[in-house]
């Protein structure tokens, strides 16, 4: 099949891959509503995409959480956060390769691995992206319960207020991708201003004496790292959000390397400043035991002001909101890629007359409404939280390093011109994200890593029916099947003799 083109000055390379030599199928056209939605994102909006996927209802939680290791989890914070810028850049250099793509960490294993690897990560990376809206409104729940006063509520009560957490995103959603970007830089500016005040006006509210030890997991260093570590690299994802939307956004080949740089840039800086601000304005043992600890921190910035743990909090109903709706796109964007390429269920690719892919939007929002329900049913507060940040992590690790894998391929295969120092610097950030994608794994635990596997082997299940209808159709290669040799008189007369 001849590359797919369009009338465009910008037109979609094909994949050189033979394995993925069919782009796009010919039954998900690209039509003029198609081709303008390369222009609905500009720079601040994916910018914003990024910023609101990232600090989402994670930032409000984190603190907690990070408390259970000690003083520690900031340095693991920091850490964590250089990673993620270069897992930015990583990102931003792969789509200059692939700036037309559908689906940014699918696309780019595709491109360089073929249909088999494609598929894993694009499977990996979804099953993340709702487990992950989970988690996020997991925290959301928590600090709706802190604005309403709501103490110890039923599981059913949980789990009606994540309902609403989920579903007004996706709703949201299903207007249209203008009006989701819209919504998502009002949600970011609403969040960011109130908590970079916290992370710079804090500061002179802090006392030495609340900051618990530097290790007080009651484990090795080791395992207090391994405390931090998993909510801290749950707290970035969302740092691919703009190469995930690579075709909703405007001169991909720049914007998107830019997007994710700024964005991930920012957020950290935020990340450290508050999450440091709120151990010094929390005394520990208040902080590892609560579920929302922006109201602890803000009551003691403003003791005298009843108003002022109402505030965080609906802040951080605000930003949850925020974060659903930008990730309820990456979900959605994500198998509508896979199906359009025939490697997911048709319906994903389905879309309205607004182009919205409806039927990817109402099950991406379904399964994480039916884990939230198992979760409330079997445990509460932030041990549900905890949970789905870990099963999180490990399933979007995988994608991670896929994508690390696909730009050493790159670089190593002399295909690309560029020698000398810029070489080396491609080299060490494809290289480091390669090792922090694997630390990361190792050190989310045996379990969930144990019951991550599980969820991933299922998904080569459906892989086996998906594959078997391609080679049908002719969109795959058929292996050819070696077929069994007729004797020859001589053998037949050897067999006859030994019977």
């Amino acid at each position: 099949m001849s590359p797919v083109t369009v009338p465009d000055p910008r037109p979609i390379p094909p994949i050189p891959s033979e394995a993925a030599a069919i782009h796009r199928s010919p039954r998900f056209p690209s039509t003029p509503r198609d081709r303008d939605k390369a222009h609905t994102l500009g720079l601040t909006s994916a910018t914003g995409l990024v910023v609101g996927s990232i600090v989402g209802t994670g930032v409000f939680t984190m603190p907690a959480v990070l408390a259970g290791a000690g003083t520690m989890g900031i340095v693991v914070l920091a850490v964590i956060a250089v990673g993620a810028m270069l897992l930015a850049a990583m990102f931003g250099q792969l789509t200059k390769r692939i700036p037309n793509s559908d689906g940014g960490l699918y696309a780019y294993a595709r491109h360089e691995f073929g249909d088999f690897a494609g598929y894993l990560v694009g499977w990996c990376y979804w099953i993340s992206s709702w487990a992950g809206n989970a988690a996020i409104v997991a925290s959301w729940a928590l600090y709706v319960d802190a604005l309403f006063g709501l103490k110890q509520p039923g599981s059913l009560v949980n789990w009606g207020i994540a309902l609403l957490g989920l579903w007004v995103p996706a709703i949201v959603n299903l207007a249209g991708v203008r009006q989701m970007a819209w919504f998502q830089n009002i949600t970011v500016v609403l969040k960011f201003l109130p908590l970079l005040f916290i992370g710079v006006i804090g500061w002179f509210f802090v006392e030495k004496g609340n900051f618990g030890a530097f290790n007080t997991s009651g484990g090795s260093l080791y395992s207090g790292i391994g405390i931090a570590a998993g909510v801290a690299l749950f707290s970035f994802i969302g740092v691919e959000a703009a190469a995930i939307t690579a075709k909703r956004v405007h001169n991909p080949r720049v914007n998107v390397g830019r997007a994710s740089l700024i964005g991930t840039a920012a957020s950290a800086l935020l990340y450290v400043l508050v999450t440091a601000a709120v151990m010094g304005l929390v005394p520990h043992g208040t902080l590892i035991g609560t579920g929302a600890p922006f109201v602890d921190a803000f009551e003691a910035m403003f003791s005298q002001n009843g108003w002022a743990g109402t505030f965080i909090a609906a802040i951080a109903v605000i930003s949850g909101i925020g974060a659903l709706n930008g990730w309820t796109l990456i979900v959605t964007e994500t198998s509508r890629a896979m199906a359009q390429d025939d490697m997911f269920p048709r319906p994903f690719a389905w879309t309205d007359r607004n182009g919205t892919a409806w039927f990817g939007i109402v099950v991406g929002t379904v399964l994480p409404s039916l884990l939230m329900l198992w979760r409330y049913t079997s445990g509460s507060g932030l041990t549900v939280f905890t949970y789905l940040v870990d099963l999180t992590v490990v399933t979007v690790a995988i994608p991670y390093l896929f994508s690390a894998i696909a730009q050493l391929t790159y670089l190593v295969s002399r295909r690309r011109r560029v020698q000398g120092w810029r070489l080396a610097r491609d080299l060490a950030v494809a290289g480091t994200s390669i090792v922090f994608s694997m630390w990361v794994t190792f050190a989310s635990g045996y379990q969930v890593v144990y019951q991550a596997l599980v969820v991933i082997l299922a998904g080569l299940v459906l892989y086996a029916f998906l594959n078997a209808r391609r080679q049908r159709l002719g969109e795959a290669i058929e292996p050819v099947d070696v077929q069994p040799e007729k004797p020859t008189a001589e053998a037949a007369a050897v067999n006859g003799h030994r019977k």
